[in-house]
């Protein structure tokens, strides 16, 4: 594609002003400069990406050489969306006129792609105090962002603040689980105690007819009852303990 002959003022983009609400300003009008500088006869389209937001005015002509023209833009009466503030275009498209060719349309249609010179422009909408709607609308965006950042960071915050308590049950379990233990080891110990003084009974039964047979007596049944029922009391106690912590976690 060949470089475009022609300059174009202004080179980058087109200015039109709105109001706050995002209406174009009535009877306000944005001009284009086309100036051929060559020495060729060139052949000038006007496209725009909104063709139905904009009246042109000539949208197509030729230019002569080391001539000029103005190309009047008036936006209608119509509501910008700031959600296509980037495309909202104009295009400059351009073909040296063949030598011997008087009918316009009919270079137009014959014309190859490989032909034509292209130049775009995009478009900028100005608030009435000089605000760009363009950095407008990238505002709003930012400003969402921004508050989707921070709904983030609170509920990051809010589920930190849940962790101390998640520390403290578990440092209450190991506190019970130790406590479990050693009564576990206690009732172990009731055990054994209990076995000695079975043991210990046995023995002085089969010692009948000696005089060490009073002995006995201080372990009379009640006596037997008692140390019998030691490591049930133990197991009770422990069971009952176990139970008051599972219920107070379950709480």
């Amino acid at each position: 594609m060949p470089n475009q002959v022609l300059t174009i003022e202004p080179q980058n983009e087109l200015k039109f002003k709105v109001d706050f609400s995002g209406l174009f300003e009535q009877g306000y009008t944005t001009y284009m400069r086309l100036i051929n500088p060559s020495t060729e006869t060139v052949l000038f389209k006007i496209k725009t990406t909104a063709p139905k937001k904009y009246c042109v005015r000539p949208n197509s002509g030729v230019l002569e050489p080391n001539s000029k023209v103005e190309i009047a833009i008036t936006p209608q009466p119509v509501y910008v969306d700031p959600n296509e503030k980037h495309k909202h275009k104009f295009m400059v498209q351009s073909v040296i006129a063949p030598e011997g060719k008087t009918n316009i349309d009919q270079v137009w249609k014959e014309i190859s792609p490989e032909q034509l010179m292209d130049y775009k422009l995009k478009c900028v909408f100005e608030t009435p105090r000089g605000t760009n709607l363009n950095d407008a609308g990238d505002n709003v965006a930012q400003n969402e962002v921004t508050k989707k950042r921070v709904a983030v960071a609170d509920e990051a915050k809010s589920s930190t603040k849940t962790f101390p308590k998640s520390e403290n049950v578990e440092s209450d379990l190991q506190k019970a689980t130790l406590e479990v233990i050693l009564l576990r080891e206690e009732e172990s110990k009731l055990r054994q105690e209990n076995l000695q003084l079975k043991e210990e009974l046995l023995r002085l039964h089969q010692s009948a007819g000696d005089g060490r047979a009073a002995r006995p007596h201080s372990y009379g049944p009640e006596k037997t009852a008692q140390v019998a029922s030691m490591p049930w009391v133990a197991t009770a106690l422990v069971m009952a303990f176990i139970g008051i912590i599972i219920g107070k976690f379950l709480m």
